[in-house]
């Protein structure tokens, strides 16, 4: 790259996260996962929460890692844009892959350097899930059921997230605040179902088109419904367990439910187009920040 370029790499940077990251969606959910999470797993642990400094090191740990894996898959992704999505800024030039390879490895270097001043194992951890990811291109090159079937391939790619999740508590027991025990896992299962519930939700539809990368062109739409439905169960039984709910803030994550339960009813009514999505958006908003105040009023 000549030096007369140089300058240029941070605004092509900055117009590719605007078009392809959208801070205010994906920054946005970032930060609430890790006071959802955090908040929730002091709170269980019978201490007050307050966010610090290191819950502020673990959100920005969390958005610049979203960051990460959303330059990897505009790379990995490259050939199906290059077909079915031919405005995307990697096909069009607007950004070169020797760019995103580079910011790649800059954010790297930032979230290792902001965890080491938690704790090496929280440097080590957070390097967890970008290793995993670096591992996916690899995978699917060499595997065609992983490439091409799409179910399998959330089956290997997904438990990135959990890594995420698995660093924002782990960090979070090492530094003292929380004692690692066994409700880490239905906390760990409530993010899922979360998360789960809007993977599913933004690939349903009713029509499908050769290669779409639709959950229900292999579950169908009733089966793409139910599996959206599904992670929604699991993550109220983990609330239920963890919480035995009472009042209207213990049972507001609960009520929450409700959104995803009426989107179903739309689309399987409607019969055709897509699942909607803004009861899917309010889900999460409405069930991370239920548990960020339950956590700031639990007692």
């Amino acid at each position: 790259m000549s030096a007369v370029a140089l300058p240029l790499v941070p605004a092509r940077l900055g117009r590719f996260v605007l078009r392809r990251f959208r801070p205010q969606v994906y920054a946005a959910y970032g930060v609430l996962w890790v006071l959802a999470l955090e908040g929730s797993a002091v709170a269980l642990a019978g201490t007050a929460w307050r966010p610090t400094g290191a819950t502020a090191v673990r959100a920005v740990s969390v958005v610049l890692t979203l960051l990460f894996l959303r330059m990897l898959d505009e790379q990995k992704d490259l050939a199906h844009d290059r077909v079915h999505h031919p405005d995307r800024p990697l096909v069009t030039g607007a950004i070169s892959a020797a760019e995103l390879r580079g910011a790649m490895a800059a954010v790297a270097v930032v979230v290792v350097a902001l965890n080491a001043l938690l704790s090496p194992v929280a440097a080590f951890l957070v390097l967890l899930p970008l290793g995993y990811a670096l591992l996916l291109p690899v995978v699917e090159r060499l595997s065609a059921p992983v490439r091409e079937g799409q179910l399998l391939n959330l089956a290997v790619t997904y438990p990135v997230q959990v890594l995420v999740g698995a660093y924002v508590y782990l960090s979070l027991a090492v530094s003292g605040p929380v004692t690692a025990d066994w409700r880490a896992l239905p906390l760990l299962g409530l993010c899922a179902g979360v998360f789960l519930h809007f993977e599913f939700a933004r690939k349903t539809a009713w029509e499908s088109v050769p290669d779409d990368r639709l959950y229900s062109s292999a579950l169908g739409p009733v089966g793409g419904a139910a599996a959206a439905l599904a992670p929604v169960a699991v993550a109220l039984l983990c609330d239920v367990v963890l919480f035995r709910p009472a009042g209207m803030l213990g049972l507001l994550p609960c009520l929450a439910a409700l959104l995803p339960v009426a989107a179903a009813h739309r689309f399987l009514t409607a019969r055709r187009g897509t699942w909607p999505l803004p009861p899917a958006m309010g889900y999460i908003v409405v069930t991370y920040l239920a548990l960020v105040l339950q956590a700031v009023v639990r007692p």
